[in-house]
């Protein structure tokens, strides 16, 4: 796979942190970018946090038609198997994003993994793989892909790692119970969990903003 394009926010000058952010499903990069001024001021005591939105590959998405759009694997269908295969690839290029920012200064230990939908998806994926300790792994209307592969694929060095998951009770892209039970079998593995449901549908709320802003600053403390 190609290296991914990314769009880069800066909130102070030489970065000591970073927060790779995964979109959706259809969607791009850019769109996440406000979400940056809102979580800068709960970042402020962290000092410079450099925020990658980078956008998926277009792909033939077989539940809407096969049409093309930007997606980090293909999806099948409600209940159909997974595309093991593209969510593979899509791990590689966000590990990728990980050893970009390695090379720029920024370990692992001050890195978050994020997204949303499939994006959280993604940030599942890798995070839980990745061979070195990450600061967090935050999760927004998504789920945990693999899961049945998880227990024999996650690394040791991020068991300890938080994990933030939030979801709109009123969600009908990705059903509640669906999050709920990723929360459950990570729960079950030993992994740190904290959960947010929020009234809403498959969107972001700015309570739950507030909430990842917490999350951010608590696990990129100095």
């Amino acid at each position: 796979m190609p290296a991914l394009s990314t769009i880069e926010i800066e909130t102070g000058p030489s970065p000591r942190a970073a927060v790779l952010l995964m979109h959706g499903l259809g969607d791009e990069g850019r769109s996440f970018v406000p979400l940056v001024e809102e979580l800068a001021p709960a970042l402020q005591a962290v000092g410079g946090v450099r925020f990658v939105f980078p956008d998926a590959p277009q792909m033939p998405v077989t539940i809407n038609g096969g049409y093309r759009m930007p997606a980090w694997y293909d999806i099948l269908g409600p209940a159909g198997p997974e595309d093991e295969a593209g969510l593979r690839r899509s791990q590689a290029a966000v590990e990728s994003l990980i050893a970009v920012e390695a090379a720029r200064g920024i370990p692992a230990s001050r890195i978050v993994l994020a997204g949303f939908s499939q994006g959280c998806a993604m940030a599942l994926l890798t995070g839980l793989r990745h061979a070195e300790r990450l600061a967090g792994i935050a999760g927004l209307s998504g789920y945990l892909p693999l899961a049945a592969l998880t227990a024999a694929e996650a690394h040791p060095a991020n068991r300890g790692t938080p994990i933030f998951l939030a979801h709109g009770t009123q969600d009908d892209v990705v059903p509640l119970a669906r999050a709920e039970a990723s929360r459950d079998a990570l729960r079950a593995l030993g992994y740190d969990v904290q959960w947010h449901t929020y009234p809403m549908a498959h969107s972001l709320c700015m309570e739950e903003v507030g909430a990842l802003g917490a999350f951010l600053a608590d696990v990129l403390a100095s």
